[in-house]
């Protein structure tokens, strides 16, 4: 059966939001390089609309044959773009901007429930991994727009899951290499660095605010408890 995540409160279609969710009791969701690689490829395929096959059915395809349908993929609509996204142990942060009405909430339940099958399988478990219910905040302007994306791509240095700038820049599971020019998976960095004179403007911007607690106030209405 398939989850799809709901909300009391309706999400409008072209507003860009926060989007956040954890693992039940904050069990880990991530175990390995692997699970991580699995992840990303989840969220990108399913941001698209009425997909005719799942993602584990193309995975099974061959080479040419992935090729191939990744070429028709521009005759399908999104539900979402994606901004920005980072994975951690127990937890994803995303920004998106919803295409389609319900596509949030449609593309989050698609995400979750093919990632979680795959995870259930890999790790003989039953049941969900995620909350069903995640947690979404409205980002109303350009300036929380890219306080936002900062704030997701410092995550895993603000959660001790790197220890240094470096390694913070080459975290493999978040946007932020995408951001700095390195690799496209396709996701929308337009909007974000919109806003700077080129890449190695945004990357100053999120190196010099590593300490980012001291600017919280700013934007803490957009994060989540």
């Amino acid at each position: 059966m398939v989850i799809v995540p709901g909300r009391k409160e309706p999400l409008i279609s072209g507003e860009i939001y926060h989007i956040f969710n954890r693992g039940i009791n904050h069990g880990v969701t991530f175990l390995t390089d692997q699970n991580y690689l699995r992840a990303i490829q989840t969220l990108l395929f399913y941001r698209y609309s009425d997909l005719p096959i799942r993602l584990s059915r193309f995975l099974d395809y061959t080479p040419t044959r992935q090729v191939e349908f990744i070429s028709l993929l521009g005759n399908f609509e999104c539900e979402v773009k994606i901004l920005c996204y980072c994975m951690m142990p127990n937890h994803f942060h995303l920004l998106l901007r919803q295409e389609k009405d319900g596509g949030i909430s449609k593309f989050l339940g698609n995400f979750q429930n093919s990632y979680t099958r795959y995870f259930n399988t890999m790790n003989k478990r039953d049941g969900s991994l995620f909350l069903d219910q995640f947690k979404a905040k409205v980002v109303g302007s350009q300036e929380e727009l890219i306080h936002v994306s900062r704030y997701i791509h410092l995550n895993p240095y603000t959660g001790f899951v790197v220890k240094s700038a470096e390694e913070l820049f080459s975290y493999s599971w978040s946007s932020v290499s995408e951001y700095l020019g390195k690799g496209s998976s396709g996701i929308d960095t337009r909007q974000v660095l919109g806003s700077f004179r080129d890449r190695d403007e945004y990357r100053q911007f999120v190196y010099g605010n590593l300490e980012y607690q001291r600017d919280l106030g700013l934007i803490k209405h957009l994060f989540f408890d």
